[in-house]
């Protein structure tokens, strides 16, 4: 049964009736003006990161999160979200900080992507860290339903219930 929710987006009064999909998990709303967290506090194994509450992912995703986080932390893995949901503002500010730095849309491509393509305005992408934790991620080969995507983002990793299957090949960057 969806829940009525009311929220300030840029500026604007905006109602959408939010619920997912019981069987997929899909959200039954568009997500994507649904910002995340700028920062969080500092990361207790590596203060070069933060780690972000899990605020604006998917519900089942953020559980999905939530579950993989306990795991990680009984086996003496202390894991940090340094990047999770990003709406489709927060998205375009960063790409459009890596064209500045790159140059080009091309280059900037390799490093981040606009936000039509980004799963983590879809809120179903996590960037955790430190790399040590992302390592553990990385190693449990989708078990949990998370899998690295990029070769070069060892830190990414999407969200999907057919991961436990197996993880997808790696693609080259996003």
């Amino acid at each position: 049964m969806p829940v009525l929710v009311c929220g300030l987006l840029a500026g604007l009064w905006v109602t959408k009736a939010i619920g997912y999909n019981r069987l997929t998990g899909e959200a039954t709303f568009q997500i994507e003006g649904v910002p995340g967290p700028d920062t969080g506090p500092v990361c207790p194994v590596d203060k070069r990161y933060v780690d972000e509450d899990p605020t604006g992912m998917r519900d089942d995703v953020k559980a999905k999160f939530t579950e993989l986080k306990a795991k990680a932390k009984t086996e003496n893995i202390t894991m940090c979200l340094q990047d999770g949901k990003r709406s489709s503002r927060q998205q375009q500010a960063q790409f459009d900080e890596y064209v500045r730095r790159f140059g080009t849309y091309e280059l900037a491509r390799q490093y981040a992507l606009p936000p039509e393509l980004s799963n983590h305005v879809k809120g179903i992408a996590a960037d955790i860290q430190p790399l040590s934790a992302a390592g553990w991620v990385e190693r449990s080969a989708g078990k949990y339903g998370w899998c690295r995507r990029y070769e070069n983002e060892p830190w990414h990793f999407e969200y999907d219930p057919g991961y436990v299957n197996g993880c997808p090949a790696l693609l080259p960057h996003g």
